[in-house]
C-alpha cells in the first residue's frame, strides 16, 4: 500500500516557478515509477510527466517539455515537479500516481494523491 501526497502549490504569477513535491509513504514506493497528472479547471485530467523509479528514465507531455523537469530522491520518498515559466493555461490540480511505468503514464495507476492547486494570473 501507498500513500501519496502532494505539496507545493499555490497562486503565482505569468512567467514564474513552483516546485511541487509528491512524499510517499511505504517502503515499496521507491520500487514504483511516479507521474504527475494535472486537471484544468472544466476539463480532463491529462498526464505531464513521469519518472522511472530510479530516476534513470523521464517522459513529458509536449506541452510542458522545456519547462517542466520531473525528478525524485528515493531516500526521502519523494518526487518533485518543477516548473518554470509558468503560463496561466498551466492552471490546474495537480496529482501525483505512483505505480508500474505503462500504468502511470496511461493514467491507470493504483496510488493517486489528494492533488494540489496551481494558480498562474496573468
Amino acid at each position: 500500500q501507498v500513500q501519496l501526497v502532494e505539496s507545493g502549490g499555490g497562486l503565482v504569477q505569468a512567467g514564474d516557478s513552483l516546485r511541487l513535491s509528491c512524499a510517499g509513504s511505504g517502503r515499496a514506493f521507491s520500487t514504483y515509477s511516479a507521474g504527475w497528472f494535472r486537471q484544468p479547471p472544466g476539463k480532463e485530467r491529462e498526464f505531464a510527466a513521469a519518472i522511472s523509479w530510479s530516476g534513470g528514465r523521464t517522459y513529458y507531455a509536449d506541452s510542458v517539455k522545456g519547462r517542466f523537469t520531473i525528478s525524485r530522491d528515493n531516500a526521502k520518498n519523494t518526487v518533485y515537479l518543477q516548473m518554470n515559466s509558468l503560463k496561466p493555461e498551466d492552471t490546474a490540480v495537480y496529482h501525483c500516481a505512483a505505480d508500474r511505468w505503462d500504468r502511470v503514464v496511461a493514467g491507470t495507476g493504483d496510488y493517486w494523491g489528494q492533488g494540489t492547486q496551481v494558480t498562474v494570473s496573468s
